[in-house]
């Protein structure tokens, strides 16, 4: 008897922690939900043809702007765990800055393995070593 219960004792506490992750997982996307323009990347502030990216919690899409080009793909989120795939975008070509800028923006959300939101500042970090790689702000209009 007493294994009886310690088995279910143990499939209870793993579903209420499945349905507690999913509940997590839900309001991260949600949370990430919206329109940000990328300040920097790498360290290195962005003036001028800032890329913006749109992340969309309902279907789990991402697209946006790099500067010069558009992009779209899809993005999965796993707690604090943040990746992008399928991730396809037009082929203009643009001046030399504005395309070094799209190349840094393309190549840091290929790279991109945890986020952090604080104060409508997302923080995007490398998956290899947690190095900060690109830093957005939250555009206050898609909050609502």
């Amino acid at each position: 008897m007493k294994k009886v219960i310690t088995i279910l004792t143990a499939v209870l506490f793993l579903t209420a922690c499945d349905e507690t992750k999913k509940v997590i997982d839900v309001a991260g996307n949600v949370q990430l939900s919206g329109a940000y323009k990328v300040s920097s990347i790498n360290n290195s502030a962005i003036s001028e043809n800032n890329p913006t990216i749109n992340f969309v919690a309902l279907d789990k899409t991402v697209r946006g702007n790099t500067g010069c080009n558009s992009f779209f793909g899809k993005y999965s989120l796993d707690l604090y765990a943040l990746s992008f795939s399928e991730i396809g975008s037009t082929e203009m070509a643009c001046d030399q800055p504005i395309m070094d800028v799209e190349n840094a923006f393309m190549n840091a959300m290929r790279n991109t393995g945890s986020y952090d939101l604080e104060n409508s500042v997302l923080t995007f970090y490398s998956k290899a070593d947690r190095s900060v790689l690109m830093v957005a702000i939250k555009d206050r209009a898609s909050e609502n």
